[in-house]
Formats: structure tokens, sequence, C-alpha cells
């Protein structure tokens, strides 16, 4: 009974952010230029690395009234891995672990959306990588909603914006992806998105 009280309060106070903030309903489009999704790793318990995808696409489709109703679908290009050593990237996209040439595209499909408080949801969705799909629920924290800060003095960014961050980890494995496991893989997600006009 308190949970559930308490999960009203989130959807409640988490509904007036969105209509404090002007915001309405729209589907968001990814801003390439500040969209990260950073995946990190433990190298054999000696030291922890990490690696980037420069090129994801996402849309999300969000009605302010209904943030638990709210879309996620995004696209990931293999090939854009970087990791600052071409020797590492070039490893990692082999067949050994990714196998871009084999599968050029990571996804990632909401299923469902689990407000949390204010600024905060669980993300659950379908997240495929080498061909395997498995649910993987994000930690979403909402950065931003409304006209963008830079609206006034540079064209591209007037109009509507959400930002947020989303982490989680995965177990390498369970995709497929290596011969032996390197234990949790830790992803990290910061990305800027703008609303379709």
């Amino acid at each position: 009974m308190f949970r559930s009280f308490q999960s009203l309060l989130s959807v409640s106070a988490a509904a007036a952010l969105f209509a404090a903030s002007g915001a309405t309903a729209a589907q968001y489009k990814t801003d390439q230029g500040h969209t990260e999704v950073n995946f990190g790793w433990s190298h054999a318990g000696v030291s922890m690395q990490s690696a980037e995808f420069t090129v994801a696409d996402g849309t999300l489709d969000l009605d302010p009234e209904n943030p638990g109703d709210a879309k996620l679908n995004v696209t990931i290009k293999t090939e854009s891995l970087n990791s600052g050593f071409g020797p590492l990237d070039d490893h990692l996209k082999s067949k050994d672990f990714l196998e871009v040439a084999t599968y050029p595209e990571i996804t990632f499909t909401s299923t469902s959306v689990e407000v949390t408080g204010d600024k905060t949801a669980n993300v659950t969705g379908d997240l495929t990588i080498h061909g395997t799909t498995q649910p993987v629920t994000l930690a979403t924290e909402l950065t931003h909603v409304g006209p963008h800060p830079l609206g006034g003095v540079i064209d591209y960014y007037k109009g509507e914006w959400v930002a947020f961050t989303a982490q989680t980890e995965i177990d390498h494995m369970a995709f497929g992806v290596g011969g032996f496991s390197t234990g949790p893989i830790s992803i990290s997600i910061v990305t800027e998105m703008k609303a379709a006009e």
C-alpha cells in the first residue's frame, strides 16, 4: 500500500515537473554532437578500461502528462566503436567480440517505464547485441526539459529539448560476445534530444 502511494506521488511529481516546463507531447530525436554511449570493463582485474560508440540515433516519444507511457528506441552503429587505441578497436570489432561486419547495429526498444521520482525512471526494454536480445533496465535521470538555454543565441537550439543520463550493467557473455567473461560491462549514456518540428 505504501509503495503504491509512493509510486503515485512520484508520477504526480514527474507530471508536475513537465507541466511547469511548458513541454508538450512530442517525439524527440538525439543530437549526435551531444550524445555519448560509453561502456567499461575490467582488464583482468588490473585496471578499468572504457570505450565509446560515437554514432547513436534515438527517438523518444514523450507525453508530459503521461511520462510512464514514454517510448524510447535507439540504434547504435557498432563500427563507430572508439577506445582511443586502434589495435584494441580492431580486436573488439573482430569475430572475437562484436563481429561488426555481421552485426552492424545494437538496438534498444523500450517495453515499460517505471517513474521512480520527480526526475528519475527505470526504463526497461529489449537490448539486441550480436544478434541476441535480452531484457535490460536503464536507470535514467532527466537533466533538462523545455527550451534549450542556448536557444536565444544559436538558432540550432531553438525549440523544445529534453536531456537525460542512463546507466546499466550487462553480462556480455549473455549476448554471445567474447570467449570468456571479463565480468559485468557498465554502460553509461548521456544525451540531449530535440523535439521534431
